[in-house]
């Protein structure tokens, strides 16, 4: 079993905690040692049907005391990735609802960067969570795609060879929107796939088809790499709303990005530094079977 790109493969209790944001759902592990979170383990830990089903897992690493909350986040395919909008949004939900912190920014360090999170609010099950996702970048060269891919600047071969016009966005994990009129589930079956796995990527995409849906606004469907259709992703979120702005759909403020699942606020400035908002609602919180964590390497 080969390590992760942020080290070796970690360890984690047997007990969980499920949220989602907007349909998007991860499960919430704390390290331990009744299980190695290695790829074949998370795969069946994710799975829908024979493991207790999510679009991810974040583990909590253990407590260094400095108060810098430490994560790994994974993908249901059970390769580890550098963040998730909606994965820190969740973990924020965690450590509110246990306690951990409270209204005040606190500070989260993922895929070797730090950023700050605030719990706005919270009734019932429902979470009101901000994260300042730092600041984007866009071009090729920020998420490691072959020049020689492109056509134009700005335009990459579909399928067929037609070409789509992309904007190469990274948010801390790269991203590949590509401007539409209209998405529709057709382009992005058609293109999702192509492009996430795409040769030029040195490691791969999340792909977004997207367009304009009013002043403010963008509209977007969602193919998330390691995953696949997605209703809703906090990082894509913010990737179509600087794709707006830099195409010159929406002005710089607040970008509201509507997706599957419904629909998530952008703070973009000029430089392109970026503030994600939106709900998340508690599922459940539980433990894994013995016996089952008794085949994952425990």
């Amino acid at each position: 079993m080969s390590d992760g790109p942020y080290g070796p493969r970690p360890r984690a209790s047997g007990r969980f905690y499920k949220a989602h944001g907007l349909g998007n759902d991860y499960l919430v592990f704390e390290e331990g040692d009744e299980w190695l979170v290695s790829e074949a383990s998370v795969e069946r830990i994710c799975h829908r049907w024979r493991g207790v089903g999510s679009d991810g897992v974040v583990l909590l690493l253990a407590d260094r005391g400095d108060g810098v909350f430490r994560l790994r986040m994974f993908n249901p395919d059970g390769s580890e990735f550098e963040r998730s909008g909606n994965g820190l949004r969740i973990l924020a939900s965690h450590l509110a609802r246990t306690g951990a912190v409270g209204s005040e920014r606190f500070t989260v360090e993922v895929g070797g960067d730090r950023v700050g999170m605030t719990v706005h609010h919270r009734a019932g099950l429902r979470f009101d969570i901000s994260v300042d996702m730092g600041k984007a970048r866009t071009g090729p060269e920020a998420i490691a795609l072959d020049r020689k891919a492109l056509l134009a600047p700005g335009r990459i071969a579909g399928p067929a060879g037609t070409p789509l016009h992309v904007v190469p966005v990274s948010v801390g994990n790269p991203h590949l929107v590509v401007l539409v009129p209209e998405p529709t589930q057709e382009i992005l079956q058609e293109v999702g796939p192509f492009l996430a796995a795409h040769p030029a990527l040195e490691a791969g995409a999340n792909v977004q088809v997207a367009a304009a849906a009013g002043e403010g606004s963008m509209r977007a469907l969602i193919w998330e790499r390691g995953v696949g259709p997605t209703s809703a992703s906090g990082t894509s979120a913010c990737a179509v709303a600087v794709a707006g702005v830099e195409a010159g759909l929406v002005p710089t403020g607040a970008v509201t990005v509507e997706m599957e699942g419904g629909a998530l606020t952008v703070q973009v400035t000029e430089d392109l530094r970026l503030v994600l908002r939106g709900p998340v609602e508690e599922i459940c919180d539980g433990a894994v079977s013995p016996e089952l964590l008794g085949t994952l390497g425990a």
